[in-house]
């Protein structure tokens, strides 16, 4: 980290971190989207959504081409962001039942996603996931399987994962947060019917009608949740 290497102060450090991380040989990963740290055990967890052109693996990128995403973790020593040294895992590997990971087994059917995005902690440790397959490719192909994007929920310590909702169509399932006391969740339902043509779009094809029917035109909008019964969230 020096002028002669393009990084004459701090601030070019933390504006160019990518680069900086590539000077000093970090370890390059599959598209870092969102961060979160859990409240009780100071964990960092990472989703990885993907990298289709990876073309070789490692140990915190185990497959060569990965296409349906991971998710990482690390404990920094004695739980300090200075600290030089840290543990990690791969927390879950996303994907089919025949291609995928958690608690040393393939997720089934009613967990099965890929390409993890959103990323956030509750203040009872349970891990919210966020899903975010490209409108290009949803529902189609080899991505069929796995329908419209969606969130789970994860409890890290005894080894629960959760599919909690689905979004509708072309959507991105986005953000997340409660109130303090848990008891009603904001989501956010990102482009709906983004896949909708413009042709399609004119004479009125439209692929989604979300969130008020009819023949009205998608709108993006936040979600409230709360329980019937007016408890916790996730409880």
């Amino acid at each position: 980290m020096t002028a002669e290497n393009g990084f004459s102060s701090q601030a070019d450090v933390l504006v160019r971190t990518r680069s900086a991380a590539d000077a000093v040989g970090a370890t390059k990963m599959d598209r870092p989207e969102w961060g979160a740290v859990d409240p009780n055990t100071r964990e960092v967890y990472f989703t990885l959504t993907n990298n289709s052109r990876r073309e070789e693996s490692d140990e915190a990128n185990p497959r060569a081409a990965n296409p349906w995403g991971h998710i990482i973790r690390w404990q920094e020593g004695n739980d300090s962001g200075t600290a030089m040294v840290f543990n990690w895992d791969i927390f879950l590997l996303a994907g089919p039942e025949d291609d995928s990971e958690f608690q040393n087994a393939g997720l089934d059917d009613d967990q099965k996603f890929v390409n993890p995005d959103g990323l956030w902690f509750d203040a009872d440790s349970r891990l919210w996931i966020q899903t975010d397959i490209s409108e290009s490719v949803q529902n189609s192909g080899d991505f069929a399987q796995f329908g419209n994007n969606q969130m789970l929920a994860a409890d890290p310590v005894n080894g629960v994962l959760r599919r909690f909702l689905t979004g509708p169509i072309g959507q991105e399932i986005t953000g997340v947060v409660t109130t303090p006391d848990q008891r009603t969740m904001f989501i956010n339902v990102q482009h709906p019917g983004a896949t909708t043509s413009r042709d399609e779009f004119e004479n009125g094809n439209l692929i989604s009608h979300w969130p008020d029917g009819g023949n009205s035109i998608p709108r993006s909008a936040t979600v409230v949740i709360t329980k019937d019964d007016g408890g916790k969230i996730g409880s």
